[in-house]
C-alpha cells in the first residue's frame, strides 16, 4: 500500500520519487533482473520461446542439480516466478505496464516441480517442427482457418500422453502437408481445455470449419490414426481414360486448376493409392489429382509417349500434342512431399497490381495484398499459394504490390517494410495490416476476421481528433505478444458494436510522435475517445470484457463519489442500504490493476450492494479526513445500525472480482430461514409453500463460499419460493433421511397439493442465477400442469 503525504511535502516527495525511479531503472537494467532478462528472452518472445527458455534454465538451475548451492532455491524461485507471469497473457500485460507492482494480487512461483518433471514431462512437443503447439489466443484462429486439424489435448502429468508422444511425432511427419497436426498443453491452458469439454488425457479431436469436432476413440497406433484422419480429407482421386482425359485437360484452362496425373504402366513403380490420396489433400483447390491405367488405356499412353510408370503435372491450358510447349512437368519422385513441392513451384505467383489500377481495384473487391520491396518478399512462401483457394468463400482476392514502384502509395498506407494487409472493398481508406505470425493458418484467420469486422489501421491523417462519434483506439507495438493477442478480440467486439463505436489501431513503432502525444507508456494501451472524455481500458484480452467495459461506460456500475455525494449517498444512506467504496489514487499501480476487477465486481453486485470510488488525488483533504492511510483502501459500509459511520476494511490478499464479491456478500443480512428438524417437517414437508433448501456443514469450506450465493438466490426468488438452510452437523438425522451425501447440497421441494417427499429434487448448480432460472422453469411447468388439470375437470363437468 502507498502512504499519503502532506501537501507541503508533495513536491519534494515527487522529486525524490523521480530520482528513485531513475535509479531503480538503472539498477534494473544493469543487473538484468527483469523477467525477460531472467529467462534470456526478448519482449517479443512467443509462448513457445518462453517455455523453451524456461525449460533450458530449469534443467540447469534446478535445486535437485545444485544441492551444494545454498542460493539454488531462491534463484530457481526467481525464474519460476518469471515464467508463471510471462506465460499468462493477462499477467504479462500487467507486468509490461506496471512492473511487479501490478502483480501484487497474483503471488505465484512459490512452488515448483522436480528436475525429472522439467526434463521429461514439460512442453512435450515444443521441439517438434511438424507439431504446432497451440495456446488459448491462437486456437480458434487455427481450427477455423479452413484447413483440416488433428489436435492432441494432453497433460504433462499424464503417463498415457507420454506413451503416445513418439507415435504422435511419427504420425505428424507422415501427414505433414495433408492435415495440420496440433497439440494443446492443458496444464498451461486449463480454461481452453475446460471450454472445449476436455476431461481426460490424451483427447484427440479432428477440427474442420463447418464441421463439429470429432473425437477419436480408436487404438493409438500410427496406422489407425492415419486411417481415421484420412476419412476427413475430402479431396478425391479421379480415374481417367480416353473418354474423359482430353476433356479434363482442355477444361482446366477455364477452371484455372491443372491436373496431377499418375500413369501406371507395366514397367516402373506407380504411386500407391495412399500417396495419390495424400497428394489430393495436399493440393486441394490448387490441382486436381488423377490416375490412368496404361494397361487398359495403352493407345492413349502410347500417344503420350509413356511406356514407364510416371507422374506428370498438366498446368491449366496445357496442350496434349506438344507436351514441352504446353509446359507439362514430368516428375520422377515417388515421395508425396517432393512431388508437392515441385508442383507448388510450378504454380503461378499472385497477380502484381499496378499503381495506376490499385485504387480502383481495391474499391470494388476485397483484397489480401502482399506489399513487397523488390522481388524477394513473404509471398514467395510456396504454401501461401493456397490462400486463393482458402479465401474463395469470403470473396477475397490475393495479389501483391511492389512499394519500390510507387513509394508514395505505400507511405500513405504507412507501409515501410514487407507486410500484408486486408482491404475491405472500400478503397485504400478501409484496411488493416496483419501483425500476426507469417504462417498460413494465421493469415487465413486474419483475412476472414478482418473483412467481416470494422477495425481499421490509423495514422496521423485519419486519427480521430474531436470526432463527434466515439472511437476505440488500440495503441500497440507489433513485437508485443499481448498486443497481437488482443487484435482478434477487438475485431470480434467491433462486430457487436457496429454503428455505436468505431475501432482503430495505431502502431506506435511507426507513429511514435502520435503515441507520445497521448502519453502512451505501455503496450497495448486501449483508449475510448468520446469527444472530450477519454477512458482507458484495463480489462482482460477478450471481446466479452471489452463489451462489458463499453457497457459500463454507457451505464456505469461504479459511482464516482465527491465529498458531497459521499456524505449524501454513503453516510446518509437508507437504513437497509449497503455501500462498498474504493479510495484510490490514479498514479497508484495496484489501484490501476484493481479498477477493472472493481467494475466487474460492481456489475455482479448490482441490485444488492451499491459500489463507488473516491479519487484521493483529486480529493486529498477529504481522504485524509476519512483516515485513508494507503491506496487502494476498500471499505464496506453495512446496513445502518446505531453507529452511523461504521465500516469494515478489506484486508484480503486477493483483489479479484470474485474474492471481493464473496467478502461483500458476507455482510448481507440473512433472508433465508434456519430450519430445525421440527420446522423442516412442519414448514417444508407439510407446508403449502415451495421451498429450496441448502443442506450444509459449518466446517465445510465450499459451504461457506456458497452461503452468500444462496442469500442472493433467496432474494431473487423471494415471493415465489422460500429459502431455508439445514445445519447437517447439528441435525445429522434429518440430512441422512433426506439422503444428503455431500456438502453443500441444494434441493427443491415444490408444493403440488400433497405432502412433499423428503428426498426432494436435487439441483446440480452452485450459481444463484442458474438456480433461479431453473426454479422459475419448474414453477412454470407446475402452473401449466395445474391449468391442464383444471381444463380436464371442466370438460368432465
Amino acid at each position: 500500500m502507498e502512504f499519503l503525504l502532506s501537501k507541503g511535502d508533495y513536491i519534494r516527495y515527487f522529486k525524490r520519487s523521480l530520482l528513485l525511479v531513475l535509479v531503480c531503472i538503472i539498477v534494473l537494467v544493469c543487473t538484468d533482473q527483469d523477467y525477460y532478462s531472467l529467462l534470456g528472452v526478448s519482449k517479443e518472445a512467443s509462448s513457445r520461446e518462453i517455455r523453451q527458455a524456461f525449460k533450458k534454465l530449469a534443467l540447469k538451475l534446478h535445486p535437485d542439480k545444485n544441492q551444494n548451492d545454498p542460493n539454488a532455491h531462491e534463484n530457481f524461485l526467481k525464474i519460476n516466478r518469471a515464467y508463471e507471469v510471462l506465460k499468462d497473457e493477462d499477467l504479462r500485460k500487467k507486468y509490461d505496464k506496471y512492473g511487479e507492482k501490478g502483480l501484487e494480487d497474483q503471488q505465484q512461483g512459490g512452488r515448483y516441480e522436480s528436475w525429472h518433471f522439467y526434463r521429461y514431462d514439460f512442453g512435450i512437443y515444443d521441439d517438434d517442427p511438424e507439431i504446432i503447439t497451440l495456446d488459448r489466443g491462437e486456437f480458434d484462429a487455427a481450427v477455423n482457418s479452413g484447413e483440416l486439424w488433428f489436435v492432441n489435448f494432453y497433460s504433462p502429468r499424464c503417463s498415457h500422453c507420454h506413451d503416445l508422444a513418439p507415435t504422435w511425432r511419427e504420425f505428424a511427419k507422415e501427414m505433414d502437408g495433408v492435415i495440420r497436426i496440433g497439440a494443446v498443453n492443458c496444464g498451461d491452458n486449463r480454461m481452453l481445455c475446460r471450454i472445449k469439454g476436455i476431461n481426460s488425457y490424451p483427447s484427440l479431436y479432428v477440427f474442420k470449419t463447418g464441421m463439429q469436432p470429432v473425437k477419436y476413440y480408436g487404438d493409438r497406433s500410427k496406422e489407425s490414426l492415419k486411417n481415421f484422419a484420412m476419412q476427413y480429407v475430402t479431396s478425391t482421386v479421379t480415374e481417367l481414360w480416353a473418354g474423359n482425359f482430353v476433356n479434363a485437360i482442355e477444361t482446366s484452362f477455364a477452371s484455372g486448376t491443372g491436373w496431377l496425373i499418375t500413369f501406371c504402366a507395366e514397367r516402373g513403380d506407380c504411386l500407391s493409392y495412399q500417396t495419390r490420396l495424400k497428394l489430393a489433400g495436399m493440393l486441394e483447390g490448387l490441382a486436381n489429382v488423377g490416375w490412368m491405367d496404361c494397361g487398359t488405356q495403352g493407345e492413349l499412353c502410347d500417344n503420350l509417349d509413356i511406356s514407364v510408370s510416371t507422374t506428370a503435372y498438366f498446368p491449366p491450358g496445357a496442350t496434349i500434342n506438344n507436351k514441352e510447349k504446353g509446359g507439362v512437368l514430368f516428375l520422377n519422385s515417388l515421395d508425396a512431399r517432393e512431388i508437392y513441392q515441385e508442383v507448388m513451384q510450378h504454380l503461378p505467383d499472385f497477380e502484381t497490381i499496378s499503381a495506376a489500377s490499385l485504387e480502383d481495384r481495391l474499391a470494388h473487391h476485397r483484397w489480401l495484398i502482399f506489399f513487397q520491396f523488390g522481388k524477394r518478399d513473404q509471398s514467395h512462401v510456396q504454401e501461401f499459394k493456397k490462400l486463393t483457394f482458402l479465401l474463395k468463400d469470403e470473396h477475397i482476392q490475393v495479389g501483391k504490390f511492389d512499394c519500390l514502384s510507387s513509394p508514395t502509395i505505400c507511405n500513405k498506407l504507412y507501409v515501410y517494410q514487407p507486410c500484408l494487409a486486408v482491404f475491405k472493398g472500400k478503397g485504400t481508406g478501409d484496411y488493416e495490416i496483419h501483425h500476426g505470425k507469417k504462417i498460413l493458418y494465421d493469415i487465413v484467420a486474419f483475412a476472414k476476421e478482418s473483412v467481416n469486422s470494422h477495425v481499421i489501421t490509423l495514422g496521423p491523417q485519419n486519427f480521430p481528433d474531436k470526432e463527434k462519434e466515439p472511437w476505440l483506439v488500440d495503441f500497440f507495438a507489433p513485437w508485443c505478444p499481448p498486443c497481437r493477442a488482443l487484435l482478434p478480440e477487438l475485431r470480434k467486439a467491433s462486430v457487436h458494436l457496429y454503428g455505436q463505436l468505431k475501432f482503430g489501431t495505431l502502431d506506435c513503432t511507426v507513429h511514435e510522435g502520435l503515441c507520445n502525444m497521448h502519453n502512451i507508456r505501455a503496450y497495448p494501451t486501449t483508449v475510448v475517445f468520446n469527444q472530450s472524455d477519454i477512458h482507458e481500458y484495463e480489462g482482460h484480452h477478450s471481446a466479452e470484457q471489452i463489451l462489458e467495459f463499453i457497457e459500463d461506460l454507457r451505464n456505469p456500475s461504479v459511482v464516482s463519489l465527491t465529498p458531497g455525494t459521499f456524505a449524501e449517498l454513503v453516510q446518509r444512506r437508507k437504513r437497509e442500504e449497503i455501500w462498498m467504496v474504493d479510495f484510490y489514487a490514479p498514479w497508484c499501480g495496484p489501484c490501476q490493476a484493481l479498477m477493472p476487477e472493481w467494475k466487474k465486481m460492481a456489475r455482479m453486485l448490482n441490485g444488492f450492494i451499491s459500489v463507488g470510488s473516491v479519487d484521493c488525488q483529486k480529493y486529498y483533504s477529504f481522504c485524509h479526513q476519512e483516515s485513508v492511510r494507503g491506496y487502494p483502501e476498500i471499505r464496506l459500509f453495512p446496513q445502518k445500525s446505531n453507529t452511523a459511520h461504521q465500516y469494515y476494511s478489506y484486508n484480503g490478499w486477493h483483489r479479484d472480482a470474485y474474492s471481493l464479491r464473496g467478502w461483500a456478500l458476507g455482510y448481507l443480512p440473512q433472508v433465508s430461514v434456519d430450519l430445525t428438524p421440527q420446522s423442516f417437517t412442519e414448514k417444508v414437508l407439510n407446508g403449502k409453500d415451495h421451498w429450496v433448501i441448502d443442506f450444509y456443514a459449518p466446517w465445510c469450506g465450499p459451504c461457506q463460499n456458497f452461503a452468500p450465493e444462496f442469500e442472493i438466490l433467496a432474494r431473487a426468488i423471494k415471493g415465489k419460493v422460500k429459502a431455508g438452510k439445514v445445519d447437517c452437523q447439528a441435525y445429522a438425522h434429518t440430512c441422512q433421511t433426506a439422503d444428503i451425501r455431500a456438502y453443500p447440497t441444494v434441493k427443491f421441494y415444490p408444493y403440488q397439493g400433497t405432502k412433499k417427499n423428503i428426498l426432494g429434487e436435487y439441483i446440480d448448480s452452485r450459481d444463484a442465477k442458474s438456480i433461479a432460472d431453473l426454479l422459475n422453469e419448474k414453477l412454470e411447468a407446475i402452473q401449466n400442469k395445474g391449468k391442464r388439470k383444471k381444463s380436464r375437470n371442466k370438460v368432465r363437468l
